[in-house]
């Protein structure tokens, strides 16, 4: 696996084509995202791992990651590790890895490039514009701008967007809520624009480990270090600012000391948590740090809470949900994709930990409401968030009008927004 080699010095096996002919070789996609963790990173690598290798030929490149490297590594999949794509911006990175990947794309013959986030998008897509790849992709899993930024930091990413979106064939959302973002702010000519699921494993299943089995909760309470009896309420995610753990500290204050709190994830405001959360007298916090076990932790939890500022669509909801644990989420982008307000869940207003704590009283006062709420979500999650169904997406995207086992020939030229395409 050449992680770290400079892409321009990166052989292609027999030259640009393969040793293959062109209209008979597998496509062969791209798929840049500048951190392969978080979930934008898992959902690239099931994505990845999604398709058939001998339809489509799938080299993940990005410019750092976790676990789920290693986890490639294991499955065989070609990855690149460049490390001049960082998610943060820096001028001097951002054109290394702008004539880095313009390179690698020129010398690997790619026939598509997906990028995903914010910063791969970028860069990748006028990586790929300049390498005259023949179709580019791009993933929203969320945007870059939102509410809680200045007017002109928000205008400034939204117009450099709808730029991209001039070079870009196809434009996938993680929910309708994302998708019609999209077209509203004009980020992509709406035919252009489509509205995809997160593929979790076991949906539509009876595998998935579920908080109402008391062997599954009794094993999840013992590996998070909690008492058969304490009330928790848990979250999983990120520490950082778009997921607002102040919030849920303060909810967790205001519910008082007859609930304790679990955070699962790890990340750059891990020590002003823990530190915040040590201030509050009485408080209980549980901080586990960053676990590849979620779905096996989260039939621990009485009450799943999701304060994000800002999101696309949350596969930790969907977590949630197949595991039977009931949900109260932000009211923001696509997450009314899963929680409709009083059926699937509860909905607060974000930035409003008061309410977020009153609707997580709500639900643990009344036991009946959440246990028929959390009945319904798991019923209407079904199947919809498999994989089969991503992997649908994913090739629908890549070769659009292409029968199983046909040659790249047998798939129309993409011709790129910019042109009307």
């Amino acid at each position: 696996m050449p992680r770290g080699e400079p892409p321009s010095r990166v052989p292609s096996p027999a030259g640009p084509s393969g040793g293959q002919d062109r209209a008979t070789r597998p496509l062969r996609v791209a798929v840049v995202i500048a951190r392969l963790e978080g979930g934008a990173g898992l959902q690239a690598f099931r994505g990845a791992c999604a398709i058939d290798p001998d339809e489509i030929e799938i080299t993940l490149i990005t410019g750092s990651g976790d676990y789920l490297l290693a986890a490639a590594e294991r499955a065989g999949m070609p990855t690149i590790l460049e490390p001049s794509l960082c998610a943060d911006l820096n001028p001097v990175h951002d054109r290394q890895a702008l004539r880095r990947l313009t390179s690698l794309f020129r010398t690997r013959a790619f026939d598509v490039v997906h990028t995903h986030g914010a910063k791969a998008g970028a860069v990748g897509r006028l990586a790929a514009r300049r390498a005259g790849v023949p179709r580019i992709v791009h993933t929203y899993h969320g945007f870059p701008f939102h509410e809680f930024q200045s007017a002109a930091r928000r205008r400034a990413y939204v117009a450099i967007e709808r730029r991209l979106g001039r070079i870009t064939d196809m434009v996938l959302c993680t929910g309708t809520g994302v998708a019609a973002e999209a077209i509203r702010r004009g980020l992509a000519p709406p035919h252009c624009v489509r509205a995809i699921g997160v593929a979790v494993p076991g949906a539509g299943q009876d595998t998935v480990p579920d908080r109402r089995n008391p062997q599954a909760r009794a094993r999840a309470r013992l590996a998070l270090g909690l008492p058969a009896d304490e009330v928790v309420m848990g979250a999983v995610g990120r520490l950082t600012y778009q997921k607002v753990p102040e919030d849920f500290i303060a909810a967790l204050r205001a519910l008082g000391p007859g609930v304790t709190g679990v955070w699962i994830g790890s990340g750059e405001l891990a020590r002003p948590v823990a530190r915040l959360a040590g201030a509050v007298p009485g408080l209980r916090l549980v901080l586990p740090g960053e676990r590849h076990d979620v779905a096996d932790l989260l039939p621990a939890l009485d009450v799943f809470v999701l304060p994000s500022r800002y999101e696309g669509l949350p596969t930790v909801i969907v977590e949630a949900m197949l595991a039977g644990v009931p949900v109260v989420a932000t009211a923001v982008n696509a997450v009314t994709d899963l929680v409709s307000p009083g059926e699937t869940g509860l909905l607060v207003p974000p930035r409003r930990p008061d309410l977020l704590a009153a609707a997580v009283r709500h639900l643990l006062s009344s036991p009946g409401d959440a246990a028929r709420m959390a009945a319904e979500a798991r019923t209407r999650v079904g199947d919809r968030y498999g994989e089969p169904a991503l992997r649908a997406a994913l090739m629908s995207a890549y070769a659009p009008g292409r029968p199983p086992g046909a040659g790249i020939s047998s798939v129309e030229p993409a011709r790129s927004a910019a042109d009307g395409g």
